[in-house]
């Protein structure tokens, strides 16, 4: 064993491309599933809360995604955005689009948003749980007594519901980031982070280090590295959140 000082951090923060790619990768990850997958699970959040026929029914179907295995549900996607034999595929040439039609994860310039996609439709049910129960938690009387003085429906969910779930959106931000940036299964099940490093994450990465170059060192660097990122953005949330809460008690 030799001792090597800071060297592994100097070659993963100067010298690794690879690792700056995967941060980019999980960022763009981070981002969609903050704006895309969070606002599915607030709109659908605000459906089944009001008095809806099968509402317990949508709870159930909504939040069947989160329970089932990141493997399972990779494999699933697997075969709707296979090249040959998937089922998008075969819809697109249906709707005489074949143009179209591509090995969606094997393409360089879809892979990364195909993976998204997986990863948005397995995780936006644990949000619109969590929504949803904010949402329960606001007095019903407020909204009536919103609407005895006049205010719409738009009124009441800008100057209402949004201050008074600011709390709630705080913590399904950080949950989201966090699980986001700690992406892994779906991709292994997927691409494997290929094709090249185009859906490389940081998890990956760090195994690849590990595994595929036995550098346990450099990996271990990567580890810490990537530790402190969620820490930093964890704490910023938190800060916020406190902020959040003291400016709506």
């Amino acid at each position: 064993m030799q001792f090597v000082g800071l060297s592994n951090f100097k070659n993963a923060l100067f010298h690794d491309p690879a690792w700056w790619i995967s941060l980019k990768n999980a960022g763009f990850l981070t981002i969609l599933a903050l704006g895309v997958q969070n606002v599915m699970a607030l709109i659908l959040a605000l459906i089944v809360d009001r008095e809806i026929k099968g509402k317990n029914f949508y709870r159930v179907v909504f939040y069947l995604p989160p329970v089932l295995s990141g493997i399972v549900v990779g494999l699933l996607w697997n075969w709707i955005f296979d090249g040959s034999h998937g089922l998008l595929n075969h819809g697109l040439e249906s709707l005489g689009i074949t143009h179209w039609s591509r090995a969606w994860l094997a393409d360089p310039k879809t892979a990364l948003l195909a993976v998204s996609v997986i990863h948005m439709w397995k995780g936006f049910g644990w949000g619109f749980v969590i929504l949803l129960a904010g949402l329960q938690a606001i007095p019903r009387e407020l909204h009536e007594a919103a609407r005895v003085d006049g205010a719409n429906e738009w009124a009441i969910f800008r100057k209402l519901t949004i201050p008074l779930m600011l709390p709630v959106f705080f913590l399904v931000s950080i949950l989201t980031i966090l699980g986001t940036m700690q992406i892994f299964d779906i991709i292994v099940s997927t691409t494997n982070g290929g094709p090249g490093y185009h859906t490389e994450v940081p998890i990956t990465r760090i195994l690849a280090a590990m595994v595929g170059s036995s550098r346990f060192g450099y990996a271990c660097s990567l580890g810490i590295l990537f530790g402190l990122i969620l820490l930093s953005v964890s704490m910023v949330q938190m800060k916020l959140s406190k902020w959040s809460s003291q400016e709506n008690p």
